[in-house]
């Protein structure tokens, strides 16, 4: 199977991103970006100082991030826009208001076993726009029993394309997490690839490299791999979108439509 031309764009770019120009052009390329996007670099360094476009994406905070440490709530995983959110019908779910898609489709049939308590459940999808923070969290005290990675397309995953693209979560790579929280209830991250994303990371999981040389899907099994709360996850190397996944009766989503919601803030009340 070859590559689809989504994948090549996103190398090409993924390769002009992760060039260390002489420290002039690099400073001249970091401050455009950041002053064409408008980032808000006030928890960070001086944009001059990264050394490459990629190293400004995946920026780490220089002042620590203050989370909700409450053992009641569930966090955004990370600084992004609410475009979806609301109850599973069946196994049905919102990929923006008017365009399902199914979640065992997107899930790819890896996934069996617990998929019928997150059916009636509840989702909410968390939207990365490049000027974000591009770095994904815990959103809660959990442990990861598996791991799929699905190479496939690079469509991106802006307003334009949610609205028009059917089944793009679907036909997109991604990473999908299967955990559970502190009382056993199960849900699912769902790290979506898109156009211009020359890879995702997974920190506990270096096997894992999109968008590369792979061309079928990984499987990775845990035994008690546990992470606490806003432990970091992962990078986007450009923005992207986090779906997450919940069994019925896990919560109360917290979240309005196009909001802006930071990693740290509440998404649901337990």
């Amino acid at each position: 199977m070859n590559k689809h031309i989504t994948n090549t764009i996103s190398m090409r770019f993924g390769k002009f991103a992760s060039h260390q120009f002489s420290p002039a052009i690099q400073s001249f390329i970091n401050k455009a970006y950041v002053g064409l996007l408008g980032l808000d670099m006030s928890e960070f360094r001086d944009p001059a100082t990264y050394p490459t476009l990629n190293a400004l994406f995946t920026r780490g905070f220089e002042i620590p991030r203050v989370i909700d440490q409450s053992k009641d709530t569930v966090i955004s995983p990370a600084d992004s826009l609410i475009t979806a959110f609301g109850e599973i019908k069946e196994d049905r779910l919102f990929q923006i208001k008017g365009m399902e898609y199914s979640f065992c489709e997107m899930l790819n049939g890896f996934l069996k076993t617990n998929l019928s308590r997150v059916k009636n459940g509840s989702f909410i999808n968390f939207y990365l726009s490049p000027k974000d923070y591009h770095r994904y969290h815990a959103p809660t005290d959990m442990t990861v029993s598996r791991l799929i990675y699905i190479p496939a397309k690079l469509y991106p995953v802006n307003m334009r394309y949610l609205k028009n693209k059917l089944n793009l979560f679907i036909e997109n790579e991604r990473v999908m997490l299967e955990c559970t929280d502190s009382r056993g209830k199960i849900f699912y991250m769902v790290f979506v690839g898109a156009l211009n994303v020359g890879q995702m990371t997974i920190n506990f999981e270096p096997r894992v490299q999109t968008n590369a040389k792979a061309m079928k899907p990984m499987i990775f099994d845990y035994n008690n791999l546990q992470l606490s709360k806003g432990d970091e996850i992962g990078t986007f190397k450009m923005g992207s979108t986090v779906l997450m996944l919940f069994e019925k009766g896990f919560g109360k989503i917290a979240t309005r439509l196009n909001q802006k919601i930071k990693f740290g803030e509440i998404a649901m009340k337990l």
